[in-house]
């Protein structure tokens, strides 16, 4: 695969003649709206969207997703493959050769020893990498000479760009990094909240849960790039006000992730200042279900750490309350055309899309017989079923955002119709995502019994998403309560299975495997998914250049972006 076209931007034709003319930050300043405010700059600590865009101005993998989800070279001369050599025909080596000349924003070279420090830091035992599922399956990573690294796997791997591919799986420099592995990872503030990257833009003032100031990067490898000299990221704040700071009132030029009823999304358009961005990837908003017990009544190193919880690893129940909801409903209501029924944790690509479930139609009264015919009654008349004389009392915990506030609502009602009690609560997204392990209140934690979010993968193929299903990656307090595997869900089946598919051929056979593991998910009480989610965000008619990716990050080409002449 040839990179010389590539590394101008897979946008580029967009902007030939402009960028011609133009010279490097000769665009001012371009000032974007995340309301999820960031709070680290380190995707390495973090599972958070909010998180890991935003580092992605600054830090860069070998190769990522472009619009269409095609891998596509970014720090390497092109993407390896059996056929140009660049992974060998048993399949368990690979070999990327970095673009010669990168250098990281301070002036140093780029080499292979970033990125093998990059490996050491995210798979030290006393760390709390937030992306360990990334270097699953592999033995080693050699260095043989500055611009080439050689990975080699415990067994053959079809799917190998998975290491340092992708929003996730940056290259942090070695040099700044040097003494933040292991235990001491999350206390490295300057390095977390500053780090020197091979991106478009460096930091040059963050301040967490609030805004980032970055400059353009003058050593970026891209003549002419990016056209802005200074992005603002402001954070906070909630989707509608974000939404109406670009489309209405014009203060800002990119609003990200605009979760919004689609009628206030369409009166917000009507204004004439800004316009909406919509593309469906693998997004999901679902329910994940605790398998730990969270009761606040329980010690530090208990609290949603013990299993099992009291009953929602009972077949009924989670079967029951995902049969009670109303999918339609709530599309209807929070999502319009940006959203779609979904039974599934991967909806998409199309051949990993499980018809094994059918969740189209509420079922109120096959719920309570459900429930009824497995003994979970109210046995004592005041409208709330018991297993074991446990009452089927639930938290449920989200990020405070309107559309997610409506979801909770209603199903709070749904689950009333059929005997389970709800007492609902939203923390500030900026925190709920933001990854401290000081913080009772992150989506790691869980202090909850059901919590919902939506979640992702870069690319087409979820090998490394199945991953957060693995019993050994659930936060702990022994990382930092770092870990994908949020719901705590542990299935040695599961994993065998996850095994299985990492040594598979093919996206036919990769495809019935990964629908497997999805539906064991869902069977299992990992998750109730609810809506397939598109990805809204809304930009400014001023601003040009800017393709919606649902692959990889949507700030993906932000060094094409450029101001309307």
């Amino acid at each position: 695969m040839d990179a010389r076209p590539l590394l101008l931007g897979a946008t580029a034709s967009l902007a030939i003649a402009a960028s011609a003319q133009a010279e490097r930050g000769s665009d001012g300043e371009v000032r974007v709206l995340y309301w999820q405010a960031p709070s680290t700059l380190n995707p390495f600590l973090s599972g958070g969207r909010k998180d890991t865009e935003a580092a992605g101005l600054i830090l860069e993998p070998l190769a990522r997703f472009d619009e269409r989800g095609e891998l596509t070279p970014w720090l390497v001369d092109e993407i390896p493959t059996v056929d140009n050599g660049g992974v060998s025909e048993d399949l368990t080596q690979i070999t990327w050769k970095l673009t010669e000349g990168i250098t990281w924003s301070d002036g140093t070279p780029l080499t292979s020893a970033d990125v093998k420090f990059t490996y050491d830091y995210c798979t030290h035992p006393e760390g709390g990498c937030a992306q360990q599922t990334k270097f699953g399956g592999i033995t080693s990573v050699e260095t043989p000479d500055d611009l080439t690294v050689v990975v080699t796997f415990d067994a053959p791997t079809p799917n190998p760009h998975v290491a340092f591919v992708g929003l996730e799986s940056p290259i942090l420099q070695a040099a700044q990094f040097a003494e933040c592995l292991g235990a001491a990872a999350s206390s490295c503030t300057e390095a977390n909240f500053g780090p020197i990257g091979t991106g478009p833009f460096v930091v040059e003032e963050f301040k967490p849960n609030d805004v980032i100031v970055y400059a353009a990067n003058d050593r970026f490898r891209m003549e002419d790039k990016p056209h802005f000299a200074k992005v603002t990221l402001k954070g906070g704040g909630d989707a509608a006000a974000a939404a109406r700071a670009v489309m209405e009132t014009g203060e800002f030029d990119y609003a990200w992730n605009l979760q919004l009823a689609p009628d206030i999304i369409a009166s917000m358009e009507e204004a004439g200042k800004g316009s909406i961005l919509s593309e469906f990837g693998p997004t999901v908003e679902r329910l994940m279900l605790n398998h730990t017990n969270p009761d606040p009544a329980l010690g530090p190193d208990e609290r949603a750490i013990v299993r099992p919880h009291p009953f929602l690893q009972e077949p009924a129940v989670f079967k029951a309350m995902s049969m009670a909801i109303d999918r339609q409903l709530l599309v209807e209501v929070g999502y319009g055309p940006a959203g779609k029924i979904t039974c599934n944790w991967v909806p998409a690509p199309e051949w990993h899309n499980s018809d094994t479930f059918d969740c189209d139609e509420q079922d109120v009264e096959g719920a309570n017989k459900l429930l009824d015919e497995a003994g979970i009654v109210d046995t004592d008349g005041d409208g709330i079923r018991e297993k074991d004389g446990v009452p089927l009392k639930l938290l449920f915990q989200t990020s405070t955002n309107a559309v997610r506030q409506d979801t909770q609502e209603l199903v709070k009602q749904m689950w009333s119709d059929i005997g389970i009690e709800t007492e609902l609560r939203n923390i500030n997204a900026s925190v709920f995502f933001g990854g401290d392990a000081g913080s009772p209140d992150t989506f790691q934690k869980f202090y909850a019994d059901i919590q919902m979010y939506s979640n992702t993968f870069g690319g087409t193929d979820p090998q490394g998403y199945f991953g957060n299903g693995l019993c050994d990656k659930a936060p702990t307090p022994e990382k930092q309560w770092q870990g994908e595997n949020i719901s705590r869900y542990c299935n040695p089946e599961f994993d065998a299975l996850y095994e299985e598919l990492k040594s598979t051929v093919g996206n036919e056979a990769r495809g019935a495997i990964g629908r497997r593991l999805n539906d064991m998910a869902i069977e299992g009480g990992m998750m109730i998914p609810l809506v397939h989610r598109g990805r809204i965000a809304a930009k400014s008619n001023t601003l040009e250049g800017v393709v919606m990716n649902a692959w990889d990050s949507e700030l993906w080409n932000i060094h094409d972006w450029r101001r309307a002449q």
